[in-house]
């Protein structure tokens, strides 16, 4: 950490007064990622330890910047380190933006908007910046080609049929991936692929997108990151949605090739399959392997994509034993029991201090229920409590005879009880509920832990509770 404060210190000239950690925001990734804040400027560090990846993401950000696309300037760098600065882009992802602003499967004009936004941009990237890339930076490998592919495609075997229980032939499975393969690479292919053109990886800043992540781009075909963007399994756009930008993107596109779109759609769909089949190796991987279960949460979107391109798309290539495979998928009743098993809805409570800003939600599900507590009695103006948080048995005692407290508190009961009751029923997974205070010690504390302590025992709902700026107490 010390040497990214340095950075931040050597490009402002001022010293870094609070480190905040962005690891929920990651993902699958294996990157440290941190916010550092002067009394002036933020900024984002990054610590990592694979140089050829660093060094992909920093060529391939200062090209894209040549080129006028929005991607964050790298302030500073220290490759032998593994660390870096680059710009701070705020905190609302596209993914997070979209969960805000739909009722169900209905996306308001603002989410639409953006969406639109964002596939224009991806011909910029494709072609304009793809002219004059120098892809001898491309980690790890040049192009998306028949290695790049085989890596996918095992991916999703090995980690994600093979761990899921579903039944195939290993040898007729390998003689379709080997057609599709070749269909795949028949496609044009001398373009700039963003490789995870995905709804986290866009940061939306004053109503514009920017981008991140590209640092596993490579050389390949314009239909693999179209199809990463619609198929996004946890953003769950709808199909008449996805046509209408995949419209909308071959209407940029044609402004900078000559479009051929009966030809583009051939590949399209073959596209969208090999991307979904990595996804799902990821989840595998991440979920059944490594046993982090909330990726898991993925696989029900994931399987409704799949769902629709079985009953609308006929590949023009024959794929039967993968087809069978699929259809195993969908039949899987430990699949479906992701989505639908009991106990499987989870309520993150939260305390924190409102200096050190919200905490974030990692559910996707947008954020839930933030209770501002600074309105109450604080035990922190009294000496004998300094020392002490809401879960001491003497602050506890003295909020529990105040009678703004006790009101307070059962207004918020009440309002999560509802929420819990009607998420349950509906299928949700995620309701997070945070407590905000001054300091993040004593109110905020005490009411996190006599939430938890109302919900424990509950039928179907499991608690995770955590004091964020209570970094060691017992748990």
């Amino acid at each position: 950490m010390d040497v990214l404060k340095k950075l931040f210190e050597q490009h402002f000239h001022l010293p870094v007064e609070q480190v905040d950690s962005l690891q929920g925001q990651l993902g699958g990734s294996g990157r440290k990622i941190v916010r550092l804040n002067s009394q002036t400027f933020s900024a984002i560090g990054i610590l990592y330890d694979v140089r050829e990846e660093n060094v992909a993401f920093l060529e391939f950000s200062r090209h894209f910047r040549r080129h006028g696309l929005p991607v964050p300037e790298i302030y500073a760098e220290d490759l032998s380190s593994g660390a870096y600065v680059e710009e701070d882009l705020g905190q609302t992802t596209l993914f997070e933006f979209l969960a805000h602003n739909r009722a169900d499967h209905i996306l308001a004009p603002e989410a639409v908007d953006a969406y639109r936004k964002v596939v224009a941009m991806l011909p910029r990237f494709q072609v304009e910046a793809g002219r004059d890339l120098n892809y001898k930076f491309c980690y790890p490998r040049a192009s998306f080609d028949r290695q790049s592919i085989a890596w996918d495609l095992n991916y999703f075997k090995y980690y994600f049929l093979r761990l899921a229980g579903i039944a195939f032939n290993e040898q007729a499975l390998e003689n379709d991936f080997s057609r599709l393969t070749k269909f795949l690479l028949s496609a044009d292919r001398d373009y700039f692929l963003y490789r995870d053109f995905q709804s986290r990886n866009v940061m939306l800043r004053d109503g514009h997108p920017f981008f991140l992540d590209y640092q596993g781009g490579r050389r390949g075909a314009l239909q693999y990151d179209i199809a990463s963007l619609l198929y996004d399994a946890k953003a769950d756009l709808s199909p008449e949605l996805r046509h209408q930008l995949l419209d909308h993107y071959l209407d940029i596109l044609s402004g900078y090739i000559e479009l051929d779109r009966q030809r583009f759609m051939r590949y399209y769909y073959a596209y969208v399959y090999v991307r979904i089949m990595q996804a799902f190796g990821a989840y595998g991987f991440r979920g059944f392997y490594e046993r982090k279960a909330h990726f898991l949460q993925s696989v029900p979107y994931a399987l409704k994509n799949l769902r629709w391109l079985l009953h609308n798309v006929e590949l023009p290539v024959p794929l039967s034993t993968l087809m069978d495979a699929f259809h195993g998928m969908l039949a899987s009743e430990q699949l479906q029991g992701l989505a639908l098993a009991p106990g499987q809805f989870t309520v993150r409570i939260f305390s924190f201090s409102f200096h050190k800003g919200q905490p974030k939600d990692e559910s996707g599900h947008g954020g839930g229920f933030v209770f501002d507590a600074r309105s109450l009695p604080n035990p922190g103006r009294e000496e004998r409590f300094k020392a002490l948080t809401g879960r001491d048995a003497a602050v506890v005692e003295y909020l529990n005879v105040q009678e703004s407290v006790g009101q307070y508190l059962d207004h918020a009961l009440s309002l999560v009880d509802a929420s819990v009751s009607n998420y349950q029923s509906r299928g949700f997974k995620n309701l997070m509920v945070s407590f905000g205070c001054t300091g993040g010690q004593h109110r905020s504390v005490y009411l996190a832990e006599q939430l938890a302590k109302h919900l424990r025992g509950t039928s179907g709902v499991e608690i995770k509770l955590e004091h964020r700026e209570q970094e060691n107490w017992p748990r």
